[in-house]
């Protein structure tokens, strides 16, 4: 009666045939081990921490800036007590208590630009070279002396050579090339080109050392080795010496003319410098009045 009942036209029951799959399905999703990945909120700085960071970093900045301010403060004091008191004297390198005092100011790094201080540190070393092969020339002479007693000239030559060349030097080739690349000056340019060729023969009479001219140069060494082997060792030493610096002087005199060259230096910017400096001298002014006031004098 039950299957007579029901109607026909009536819609049939909503039975999903996968339902008891889906729910089997869940139950085992729902009891499984592994779980999906869970994404950690990341951890930012707060702001009153990012605050404190930047605040160190100004105060880190200001203290260097503090700093470097100090530092070109004590150096602009430097230069304005030096420009009001005039540099102080530091060469030669005298002790503070020395009777003496220093008679030149001498400083590659701060007087003499960067494309020059090479070659002119290199003339400041033959320079020196120049004295210390001197002195041993005359400690060769002196044995050459006490070996023949007859040899009493040169031992006395070498002395004046020593005391005459060693300030001559000084003052006549090497402040000039020191000038002339402190100030480019024409002036100081040809003055140092006389006076270093005229150091150059010089250099090449001492290497050859004729006899009875104060010079252990290589005819005088070798003629003294024939007779006393130390004596001539010694001598030979130095004309070994005066010959270096009888080469090094060429090469350094073509290095000089080469960077003179490119200064723009010449004969015609040397007489300009050179009547500039006459008439703003003061010794030249001085005269060139008291010759008008003597001349109006006359006529009057």
């Amino acid at each position: 009666m039950s299957a007579i009942d029901d109607n026909p036209f009536a819609e049939p029951a909503n039975e999903n045939p996968f339902s008891d799959s889906l729910a089997t399905h869940s139950a085992a999703t729902s009891s499984s081990p592994y779980q999906p990945a869970v994404l950690q909120p990341s951890t930012e700085p707060g702001p009153q921490a990012t605050a404190a960071a930047a605040q160190a970093n100004l105060l880190k900045q200001q203290e260097e800036l503090e700093r470097k301010a100090a530092a070109l403060d004590r150096r602009e004091q430097e230069l304005q007590s030096r420009g009001a008191s005039g540099k102080v004297n530091n060469w030669p390198p005298l002790p503070k208590n020395f009777p003496i005092k220093p008679c030149f100011y001498q400083d590659f790094s701060e007087e003499i630009p960067s494309e020059y201080q090479r070659v002119c540190k290199m003339m400041y070393y033959l320079w020196m070279l120049n004295c210390v092969t001197l002195f041993l020339n005359v400690l060769a002479c002196l044995a050459f002396f006490i070996r023949d007693s007859s040899e009493g000239i040169d031992f006395g030559l070498s002395i004046l050579w020593f005391i005459l060349f060693m300030p001559c030097s000084f003052l006549c080739w090497y402040r000039p090339i020191y000038k002339a690349f402190k100030t480019d000056s024409s002036v100081s340019f040809f003055f140092f080109f006389f006076v270093f060729f005229c150091q150059v023969v010089i250099f090449i009479i001492q290497a050859v050392g004729i006899p009875s001219w104060g010079n252990s140069g290589w005819v005088t060494a070798l003629s003294s080795l024939r007779t006393d082997k130390a004596v001539g060792a010694i001598m030979i030493i130095v004309a070994i010496l005066f010959t270096f610096c009888a080469s090094l002087s060429v090469v350094l005199l073509k290095m000089v003319h080469g960077l003179y060259r490119r200064t723009g230096a010449s004969f015609h910017k040397a007489q300009q410098e050179f009547s500039q400096g006459v008439f703003t001298s003061k010794t030249f002014q001085t005269a060139a009045s008291s010759a008008a006031q003597g001349a109006l004098q006359r006529n009057n």
